[in-house]
C-alpha cells in the first residue's frame, strides 16, 4: 500500500511559504489605530468573532482579512471611527498583499527530489487572485504538475480534487501546516498526511494533533523531514 503513493499534495501558506506572520504584523497595526475603544486583547477577540462569521460569506484570504477589520472598527468604535481611520485600514490590507514570499527553508530542494518520483500539487485555500500572484512569484511552480485552490478543505472538497487527478485516497498524501485543514480531512478519505507545524497558527486552524490515531500519519519537524519518510521511501 505504501508503495502506491502517486501524488503529493501541498499547503501553500505557511507550508511552502511565510504567511501568518503577516497577518499578526496587520492585526498588530489594527489594534494601534483603535486603541482608543478597546485593550489590544478584546479588538483581538472581536476580531475573530467577525471573521468567523465572514468566512462562508468571503471565504479566506487578505481581502476577505480586510473587510473584516473595517467590519470589526465599525462595531466597536459604535460607528464613530473615522474616514481617514478606515483608510489606513485599507491601507493595512493592500499592504499586506504586496508583502514578498519568503519560502520555508529547503522547498527548493525538496520539491527537486520528489518530483522525480511523484506528481506534485499544490492544493490551498484562500484568494484566487492572491495566491496566483504569491505562487508566481515564489518560482516554485515548475515543480507542480496541477495548482488547485480551494473555497474550503473539507473533505467534500478533497474529494473532488482527488476525482479530478483520477487517484484514490490511498495514492495521494497531503503536506500541510493546519491539521484541521491539511491533514485530518485526507485522513478520514483514506489518504496519507504529514504534518509540519509552523510556530503561528490562525486559531481556527487549532486541532489537536494528540487525538489522531491513524497509521497514516506523519509529523514531521522540518520541511527536510519529507524526503527521508518511510512512507516515502
Amino acid at each position: 500500500m505504501l508503495s502506491k503513493i502517486k501524488v503529493i499534495g501541498f499547503d501553500a501558506d505557511d507550508t511552502l511559504w511565510e504567511n501568518e506572520p503577516y497577518y499578526r504584523e496587520t492585526e498588530d497595526k489594527f489594534c494601534e489605530l483603535l486603541k482608543e475603544y478597546l485593550p489590544k486583547d478584546n479588538i483581538t477577540e472581536e476580531l475573530f468573532k467577525t471573521e468567523i462569521t465572514n468566512l462562508e460569506l468571503y471565504g479566506y484570504g487578505i481581502k476577505a482579512f480586510t473587510l473584516s477589520l473595517i467590519e470589526t472598527a465599525i462595531r466597536i468604535s459604535n460607528g464613530k471611527v473615522s474616514a481617514t481611520t478606515i483608510d489606513k485600514i485599507i491601507g493595512l490590507g493592500k499592504e499586506q498583499l504586496e508583502k514578498p514570499n519568503h519560502l520555508i527553508d529547503g522547498v527548493n530542494e525538496v520539491l527537486e527530489k520528489l518530483k522525480k518520483k511523484y506528481t506534485l500539487i499544490v492544493a490551498t485555500k484562500g484568494d484566487l487572485l492572491d495566491q496566483e500572484r504569491k505562487l508566481k512569484n515564489s518560482n516554485l511552480l515548475h515543480y507542480f504538475h496541477h495548482i488547485e485552490i480551494m473555497s474550503d478543505k473539507q473533505e467534500s472538497n478533497y474529494k473532488d480534487l482527488l476525482k479530478h487527478l483520477d487517484i484514490e485516497p490511498h495514492q495521494f498524501l497531503m503536506v500541510g501546516n493546519s491539521l484541521k485543514s491539511d491533514i485530518i480531512p485526507v485522513l478520514n478519505l483514506g489518504g496519507y498526511g504529514v504534518y509540519i507545524p509552523f510556530h503561528i497558527t490562525w486559531q481556527h486552524e487549532h486541532a489537536d494533533e494528540n487525538e489522531i490515531s491513524n497509521q497514516r500519519f506523519v509529523k514531521g519537524n522540518t520541511f527536510h523531514d519529507l524526503i527521508n519518510l518511510k512512507i516515502l521511501a
